[in-house]
């Protein structure tokens, strides 16, 4: 079994819940277009996909992108606020990303855009106090999970040999992607089960 130094982890429905339908109804609360309509015309064309890529590479060319896919204007602040309300941190598993710090250095890597990365404070200021600065988003990457790349990057980044590191993921096909890169990789279901992988790895 590998000594495991580096664990990555993603962030919603791992760290974090998170409801697309809380977000829809608020913006169309806010924008009067019905919920339908706005998850088409924002998530249902290529636009986050490339955005998870780095393409805009800037969070006021995200938001500027957004504001004209909604068909409202839309600013940082009401954003942010949004996508906070739309998202509950897990604390049990906050807790045990704590407890694992004692072990192994750890970072976050979501597939979003460079608005998520500048309004990580106030979205989810847990992931500021857990990770700090190694706290990140596809875009960074130029590249999207579960391209093996990404997870090489990352490791590459904070030197770490893709052997020594881990990776923990809700979706299977993203924890594939680690895999193949020549990480560890585990499929989020549950607090128990991520505990039990942790122990197996004498991370706990």
């Amino acid at each position: 079994m590998p000594d495991i130094k580096f664990v990555i982890f993603d962030m919603d429905q791992v760290l974090y819940d998170y409801e697309h339908q809380v977000r829809l109804q608020l913006l169309q609360d806010l924008t009067g277009r019905p919920a339908a309509e706005i998850d088409e015309a924002v998530w249902g064309g290529p636009h986050e996909n490339e955005a998870e890529a780095g393409n805009p590479d800037t969070a006021e060319g995200y938001l500027a992108q957004y504001g004209r896919l909604l068909g409202y204007p839309i600013d940082f602040d009401t954003w942010a606020d949004i996508r906070r309300r739309m998202m509950r941190a897990r604390p049990d598993v906050l807790d045990l990303v704590r407890r694992l710090k004692q072990k192994a250095d750890v970072a976050m890597l979501t597939n979003n855009g460079m608005m998520l990365k500048a309004s990580l404070p106030v979205c989810a200021p847990e992931m500021i106090e857990i990770f700090g600065e190694k706290a990140h988003v596809s875009a960074e990457f130029k590249v999207r999970k579960p391209d093996p790349d990404i997870y090489r990057l990352i490791c590459e980044k904070y030197g770490y040999p893709t052997s020594a590191s881990a990776f923990i993921d809700d979706r299977a096909e993203n924890v594939a992607g680690a895999e193949e890169a020549g990480l560890s990789g585990h499929v989020f279901t549950d607090t128990e089960t991520f505990r039990s992988y942790l122990k197996k790895h004498d991370l706990l």
